[in-house]
């Protein structure tokens, strides 16, 4: 693809919104504690549940989805008019994600990207969405580790666009580059939580945090 100002404008906009931490500022609107202060100290939606608050985690995880979903929607919806293709509008959601990891409002310092990394996959199609989805769902039931869930469903995407090409949506290089670079930083965000699953000390999904 060709980068010019509308595809620049979109992928910062982009980035920008995936900077909003909505685990924490979720949490601070509810007048609960920092989630960076417990647990994994990830501003997430898994570690906001070990708050004990099931409320606060779920508003968490589709407003950190959504960010993911909306700008590739958007690109999709509106870009013809700006020469935008189904490239930026996977970039897009890689930019989204990237914010998300390294927020510029909150010292860069962000979350794992699970849930941002779902919305842009949804965004890109919802059958890629729905089977990635399904992967995680299915490994976190029968072993309760969204590490290893999240690990699992991120080695899937890639694959799971290319079974698809030309049967459900039409392959794009640069679509399957932005997804194979979140899959592999997804893997890298998660790299404690392979050596807690390796040592057996990984916590399980619903765990409280520590007093």
């Amino acid at each position: 693809m060709n980068f010019h100002l509308p595809s620049l404008v979109a992928i910062a906009l982009s980035y920008l919104l995936g900077s909003l931490s909505f685990a924490v500022i979720v949490s601070r609107s509810l007048g609960m504690a920092d989630p960076r202060s417990y647990g994994s100290k990830n501003p997430g939606a898994t570690n906001v549940l070990r708050s004990g608050n099931k409320g606060a985690a779920l508003v968490t995880l589709l407003l950190d989805a959504a960010k993911g979903w909306l700008p590739v929607v958007l690109v999709h919806r509106f870009g013809d008019a700006f020469g935008l293709d189904a490239g930026t509008a996977a970039l897009a959601g890689l930019a989204a994600f990237l914010g998300h990891l390294y927020p510029v409002f909150f010292g860069f310092q962000g979350g794992k990207g699970v849930a941002t990394a779902a919305g842009a996959l949804v965004g890109i199609d919802w059958l890629l969405g729905l089977a990635t989805g399904t992967t995680w769902v299915v490994i976190a039931f029968f072993f309760r580790y969204s590490s290893l869930a999240s690990l699992m469903a991120a080695l899937f995407a890639p694959a799971y666009y290319l079974l698809g090409g030309q049967i459900a949506w039409p392959l794009h290089r640069t679509v399957l580059l932005a997804i194979a670079a979140m899959s592999l930083l997804l893997v890298w965000r998660h790299r404690e939580n392979i050596r807690r699953l390796a040592a057996g000390s990984e916590s399980r999904l619903g765990s409280r945090k520590k007093e």
